[in-house]
């Protein structure tokens, strides 16, 4: 088991070197220049000459090889520094310090949301498989599926918001500071969020309990005249959800993405939100510590799911 982890833990941290010199490189190879983008941005600004420009690159680092300021932010990156931003002219980490618990706010919640209704919904359909509930279940969460975040976003502060005025359009409250403004800010974007992986959970579900339900063991219990709370909920729904909670863990990752969207549609100040500014401005320091925040995330997740899989079946460990 010990060698299964290390291999593992080897190659969660290969992955991690990959990707971050793959986004470093490519923000570097984007058209554009982000010293003269922020020399022009900044209407105080007195540096105008030439010789000006090449000291503020000579100071950031952008005039030396790509692979040479990557081995420096990776160096930076041991010793908890992230670097600078250029244009908010602030510590990277801060920056992300404030807006991560922004974004794992939404995203915890919305996944909660999506499988405290997904779960019970695709246990639903394939108790009642080819029945009226298993039959309306599906058809919504194909569309479910289907719909693109953002355009449900729009929709909803447009009608939920500002026909009916029963959600506001946008802006957010710590839950520190008033949850119950709080969690009434969130719903619209929650539900926009929790939207995709509520219906892929419903999915799985129904797919993991058909598949269940169809095992001997289940038929032996109904042969024994045992009653269908005890079959389903005892028996076929304790062995059919443990590859829908291991699938459920590994979506927690992909909220990040819709993330992006909606806190954009919603003007929410989360991860999403400082990402797009940071991409639009070529601000490399913000959007190289918002990779590297969200790659640990996505290849500790990943890790933990490997090693639990290797801790319940030992042939995955030779694989």
């Amino acid at each position: 088991m010990a060698g299964f982890v290390l291999r593992r833990a080897v190659q969660a941290v290969v992955v991690l070197l990959l990707v971050t010199f793959i986004v470093f490189a490519l923000m570097r190879l984007l058209p554009g220049d982000p010293i003269l983008v922020y020399v022009s941005q900044d209407e105080w600004s007195r540096i105008t000459s030439q010789e000006e420009i090449d000291a503020l690159r000579r100071e950031y680092g952008t005039d030396r090889p790509i692979i040479v300021q990557y081995v420096d932010w990776v160096g930076g990156v041991l010793q908890g520094d992230l670097g600078e931003s250029i244009f908010l002219g602030t510590e990277v980490k801060d920056e992300i310090a404030r807006a991560l618990p922004v974004t794992l706010y939404l995203g915890v919640t919305a996944w909660i949301v999506a499988h405290l209704f997904g779960l019970p919904a695709g246990v639903i359909c394939a108790v009642r498989h080819n029945k009226w509930q298993d039959t309306v279940l599906t058809f919504l969460a194909n569309i479910g599926i289907t719909v693109p975040i953002f355009w449900l976003g729009i929709l909803m502060i447009y009608f939920l918001g500002l026909k009916l005025g029963w959600f506001p359009i946008q802006g957010y409250t710590s839950p520190t500071e008033d949850l119950g403004k709080s969690l009434h800010q969130i719903i619209m974007p929650v539900f926009c969020m929790a939207l995709p992986p509520m219906a892929g959970s419903t999915r799985q579900t129904r797919s993991a309990m058909l598949e269940t339900t169809r095992q001997d063991y289940i038929r032996t219990a109904w042969a024994k005249g045992l009653s269908e709370r005890s079959v389903i909920f005892r028996h076929a729904v304790r062995n059919g959800l443990i590859p829908v909670v291991t699938l459920g863990i590994m979506t927690i990752p992909r909220l990040f993405g819709g993330a992006v969207l909606i806190e954009n549609v919603f003007n929410i100040p989360g991860m999403g939100r400082l990402a797009t500014e940071a991409l639009f401005s070529q601000d490399y320091a913000i959007v190289q510590g918002i990779v590297l925040v969200i790659s640990v995330i996505i290849v500790v997740t990943n890790f933990l799911v490997d090693v639990s899989y290797g801790w319940i079946d030992p042939r995955i460990r030779h694989q």
